[in-house]
């Protein structure tokens, strides 16, 4: 997305139904440090509904990512549930790279977990933080 638009918000959720390894600031410090690179990306915390938190920060598209047909039906539900919420705001679909199409967070933390190497699926200082935060060492 970063090569699409002049500027682009990473909006890190806090979201009641999930619970993340992470809390909303660790997530927000780790996408900070893997996006560093990229000069036209921010990161920024958000609770409540995505297309708010977009319009109050002037956005008019949100970008979601499809690694497989089954993202596809709940990402689209939601892409017409706040098209209702607000009609200005746009939802756009990125695939990602085909090297990362199977990963989930759930597989990564289950690889992670049981000490294997989890640096090919997520930037160094996730997998570091994932080492830490499991209090596991990697073996080979």
């Amino acid at each position: 997305a970063a090569s699409l638009f002049d500027q682009v918000v990473v909006a890190v959720a806090h979201n009641q139904e999930k619970t993340p390894l992470f809390s909303a600031p660790e997530r927000v410090a780790l996408v900070r440090a893997a996006v560093h690179p990229h000069g036209n990306v921010r990161v920024d915390e958000f609770a409540g509904l995505l297309v708010r938190y977009a319009r109050r920060i002037g956005a008019n598209v949100l970008v979601r990512g499809l690694r497989a047909v089954s993202d596809f039906e709940y990402e689209f539900q939601m892409a017409l549930v706040n098209r209702r919420l607000d009609p200005h705001v746009e939802t756009i679909f990125l695939m990602p790279k085909e090297e990362y199409i199977f990963l989930s967070s759930r597989s990564v933390k289950e690889v992670a977990a049981l000490g294997g190497d989890v640096s090919g699926f997520v930037p160094a200082v996730v997998a570091k933080a994932l080492r830490r935060k499991l209090g596991v060492t990697q073996r080979r």
